[in-house]
């Protein structure tokens, strides 16, 4: 019995993170699939808008 126990939990360690794999291996492909500037031609309404801060060209400035 013990060896059945053991074997369904690393079955299904092995699939949870097959699944992490691939959920955040998705989350990057998405996030890198669109030029920045671009518009993507669909919009996900379930992302939430980045920053405003996120992104800018311009170098940060340091005041003394």
């Amino acid at each position: 019995m013990n060896a059945i126990a053991t074997l369904s939990r690393n079955t299904l360690c092995a699939a949870a993170a097959a699944m992490i794999c691939v959920l955040s291996s998705m989350a990057f492909v998405e996030s890198t699939a669109v030029v920045p500037g671009a518009q993507p031609e669909v919009i996900s309404i379930g992302h939430a808008s980045s920053p405003s801060w996120f992104g800018k060209p311009e170098p940060a400035v340091l005041v003394d």
